[in-house]
C-alpha cells in the first residue's frame, strides 16, 4: 500500500492540530516549492531523507518497440531519488 498525499495531509493534522483546509494547504505549498525547484534545474536535498536530483539526458537513438522503428529521443530532465544513509539505515532496520 502507497502513502498518498491524502495520508500525508490527515497525518499533518494529526500531528500538528491544524485543520484539513490548513494541513493540505501546508503540504502542498510544500510540493510546489519542490517543483518550482527542480523546474529551474535544481537539487532538492531534505536532511536525513535523501536528495531529488535533476538530471540532464541528452538526445538518444531509442526505439519503438511496438513497431521497432529507430527513432530520435529528444533530450529532457529527470528527477532522480538518492536515499540518505540516515533513512536507508532504518529502512534496513524495519526489515529485520
Amino acid at each position: 500500500m502507497s502513502l498518498t498525499k491524502a495520508d500525508i495531509i490527515d497525518a499533518v493534522r494529526t500531528n500538528l492540530g491544524h485543520s484539513k483546509a490548513q494541513s493540505a494547504k501546508l503540504v502542498e505549498s510544500l510540493l510546489e516549492i519542490m517543483k518550482r525547484t527542480m523546474a529551474n534545474g535544481e537539487d532538492v536535498l531534505i536532511s536525513g531523507f535523501g536528495k531529488f536530483c535533476v538530471n540532464e539526458k541528452k538526445e538518444r537513438r531509442g526505439r519503438n518497440p511496438q513497431t521497432k522503428e529507430d527513432m530520435m529521443l529528444r533530450p529532457r530532465r529527470v528527477v532522480t531519488f538518492k536515499c540518505s544513509g540516515v533513512l536507508r539505515d532504518r529502512i534496513n532496520l524495519s526489515s529485520r
